[in-house]
Formats: C-alpha cells, sequence, structure tokens
C-alpha cells in the first residue's frame, strides 16, 4: 500500500504541473474550478497507471460462502451464462468475449433501439445533458442489428475493463478516446486539445486493440441506415464483430464471476413493490412488475419501451439502482457557444449503496466490486451475498441522494 501512494502522489505532482505550465487566464474561464480539474486529472492517471502496473487489491471482508443450489458466484456449469445464470443451447457461445455497445437513448426519434432487449446485462447512466445513454452486454445473444450505436464515455472503461470485453462504439471525445487508447506523445497533442482533454501521457487501455470504433469500420460490421437522420443511423452486427474479433485474435474467454443467482426468493425483502420510479433529469423510466411473467416491463417518458428488431417490451428479470459518485472532469464532450457539457466520471469501484428489484420483492443493498477487472456484485446489508434472479439485469447508476436535484432526480416506489 505505501508503494501504491508513492505513485499516486508522483502522479499527481506531475499532473498538477503539467496544467500550471499550460494554462492560460482563458483556459482558467472555461475549465472546471481546480479541485474538479485536479481530482479528474489524478483519477484518469491513475486508473490506467493501476491497469498497467496489473495492482490487485484486496477486499476488506472476505467473500462470503454461497448457499446450497445457488449459481456463482465463483462456479457455473458449462452450459450456464455466468452473466444471467440461465442455460444456453449452445455452450460455445459462451466462450467469447462479451460485446459491450454504446447504444443512444436521445432524442426521442431513436427510440425503439434495435437489439437492446436481447444484452444479458445493460448499464443506464448519465451523459451530460441530463440524457442518458446505454451500455449493453451482450455474450448469449448476438443480434444482426443493433442501435443506434453513438459515442463512448468515461463510464465504459469500467464496464469493458470490468467484462473482459469488446467495445462497439461510434467514436468518443478526444479526452475519453485518449483514455481508451492511450496518449504518449503530448508534444504531438491535437492543437487546441490541451482545453478538452488530460495534458499527461497515458498507456492505452487494456482493450485498446478490443475497442472498435464504428467509423472506421463499413460492411458488415458497422453501416449508417440512410431513412433514419446522422448520427442517430449506426448500427452494428454483433455476429459480424465477433468474427472480426475472432480473426484479431480476441476469441479468448474472460474471467466472468462473481454474480450470484438463486431461483427461490432470498428473504429479507423490505416489501412487495408494483413499480419503480426513477427520474433523471431529462428522463424519467418506470419499471412496472408483471407477475404472471414474474418480470419488470419498461417505460420511457410516458411510452412504453420496445425493442425495434422484436417489437416486443423491454423487460428485466433484475432492476438495480446503483448509487455512485459523479463529478465533472476536464473533458469536453460537447459545446455550444458559451455552454460547455464536461465529461462525468462516475466511481462503480470499491462499494456503494444500491437497492435490488426482483420478483416483485424490494431489497436494500450494498454493491461490491473490489477492482478495475471485477464484476460488480450484490450484497446484503449484514454482508451476505444477495442474489440476482436468474435472467438479465438492467443496472440503473444514479448519483448519490445528497447529489440529486429533489425537483429533478429521484428513486420512488409504488
Amino acid at each position: 500500500m505505501r508503494i501504491r501512494f508513492l505513485i499516486l502522489a508522483t502522479l499527481l505532482a506531475t499532473i498538477i504541473s503539467a496544467c500550471s505550465l499550460d494554462a492560460s487566464n482563458t483556459v482558467e474561464q472555461t475549465l472546471p474550478n481546480q479541485d474538479t480539474l485536479q481530482q479528474s486529472l489524478q483519477n484518469l492517471e491513475i486508473m490506467q497507471q493501476s491497469e498497467n502496473l496489473n495492482m490487485q487489491f484486496t477486499p476488506e471482508t472476505p467473500t462470503p460462502q454461497a448457499i446450497a443450489g445457488a449459481i456463482g458466484p465463483f462456479n457455473y456449469p458449462d452450459n450456464v451464462n455466468p452473466l444471467t445464470g440461465l442455460s444456453v443451447d449452445n455452450p460455445d457461445v459462451l466462450m467469447r468475449r462479451p460485446i459491450i455497445v454504446k447504444v443512444s437513448n436521445a432524442p426521442p426519434l431513436v427510440r425503439p433501439q434495435a437489439g437492446i432487449g436481447e444484452a444479458d446485462i445493460v448499464y443506464e447512466h448519465y451523459a451530460e445533458g441530463g440524457l442518458t445513454r446505454f451500455s449493453a452486454v451482450f455474450l448469449s445473444n448476438a443480434p444482426r442489428r443493433v442501435g443506434s450505436i453513438r459515442s463512448a464515455r468515461l463510464i465504459d472503461y469500467e464496464i469493458v475493463s470490468m467484462y473482459g470485453g469488446i467495445l462497439a462504439f461510434s467514436g468518443a471525445s478526444i479526452g475519453v478516446e485518449k483514455v481508451i487508447y492511450g496518449w504518449e506523445d503530448v508534444e504531438a497533442r491535437i492543437p487546441g486539445s490541451q482545453l478538452v482533454a488530460p495534458l499527461v501521457p497515458l498507456p492505452p487501455s487494456s482493450f485498446a486493440d478490443r475497442a472498435y470504433k464504428g467509423v472506421l469500420y463499413g460492411l458488415p460490421y458497422y453501416w449508417r441506415d440512410e431513412e433514419i437522420p446522422v448520427p442517430h443511423n449506426m448500427f452494428t452486427n454483433l455476429e459480424a464483430l465477433w468474427a472480426l474479433a475472432t480473426e484479431d485474435g480476441h476469441a479468448q474467454q474472460p474471467d466472468l464471476s462473481g454474480m450470484a443467482f438463486q431461483t427461490e426468493i432470498p428473504a429479507g425483502s423490505e416489501g412487495g413493490v408494483a413499480r419503480v420510479d426513477l427520474r433523471y433529469r431529462a428522463t424519467r423510466v418506470f419499471w412496472d412488475y408483471h407477475p404472471p411473467t414474474g418480470l419488470y416491463y419498461r417505460t420511457a417518458d410516458g411510452q412504453r419501451h420496445f425493442d425495434a428488431n422484436t417489437q416486443t417490451q423491454i423487460t428485466a428479470s433484475n432492476v438495480v439502482v446503483i448509487f455512485a459518485d459523479h463529478f465533472e472532469t476536464d473533458i469536453i464532450e460537447s459545446q455550444r457557444g458559451d455552454a460547455i457539457s464536461w465529461s462525468l466520471e462516475m466511481t462503480i469501484q470499491g462499494e456503494g449503496d444500491a437497492l435490488l428489484f426482483r420478483d416483485g420483492e424490494y431489497y436494500q443493498a450494498r454493491w461490491v466490486r473490489d477492482g478495475l477487472f471485477d464484476r460488480l456484485s450484490l450484497r446484503t446489508l449484514e454482508g451476505d451475498i444477495l442474489y440476482f434472479k436468474p435472467g438479465n439485469t438492467w443496472f440503473q447508476v444514479m448519483p448519490l441522494p445528497e447529489q440529486f436535484n429533489p425537483e429533478e432526480e429521484w428513486v420512488r416506489m409504488e
């Protein structure tokens, strides 16, 4: 641990020095406050250095033992998907790397999205401007049309690392691309990029060669649907993308242990909940429980949310609200005149509060993720394993409650 702190201190000193050399009065007027700037630069550098050095963090408490009859969190039958706890017809599909697809959720014309209902796991998170975006994790299914595909965000560094996955995205801001692909030659940076991205060198991420940027590829991997306005019309074929990844030598099976499943409804429920009402600043989501199917049905902004491929409403076996620290970085995602949208960092390593909704029941929980390459799992407030229902899961990533604007953000239950 002493070595780790020395590394952090050295990196921070280097970053602050680099910022002071390149800063100007104009930049100081447009960047976030200096505390936020230093924190974001430190975070971006440290998370890359931690990965590069392959640091292993020991959990503060031992992982609890699974109960008899549970699926996971360490061992799974050969024909069971470790991301859903469900058996698959062809176990060979479980030998490939998951694909994390960046799917748009705004403006409303992108709905219904194609293929998202077939994802094993979906993370919904803030992009900017109060709008949300999806990181959809596919392993067992390979839709031939998924999208619309949009640009990556900082949270995707965490999610792709978590699943040892392949990233399918249209592109990214200069700063986020530096985090993904690395940036060694600071002197050769794009003129003006010091205003929108870290100035320090960054090593490539572990998945840099598995990040397939859609604007660089054509059919059969990515294409644009000419009947939909640009930039909302890019789609991908996961079957073709997996074939490309195999050709590129990325067919290895990653470690996907961590999630634990149990068909039996866990004890410790806080009570029954028929509807989960989630309000992001520019999007409102309802998940309505349907007892005959045992599933939650999704409504977005007052309209039932469908998958364009199947024309069926999006459902989830588990809905999990993840409360995570959100803060602005120095990376510019978009700018119109003097209005700047800064890239958001979301802290989903360590642990924090969570809510699990399954089988019409509601559980207070803790989310746990020990390191960059570990999966996110759930614990009871007493520290025992909290089991997912076998099936797909939607993670709703939200700010810490103390960061909410109560007029625009909430989690309510009926």
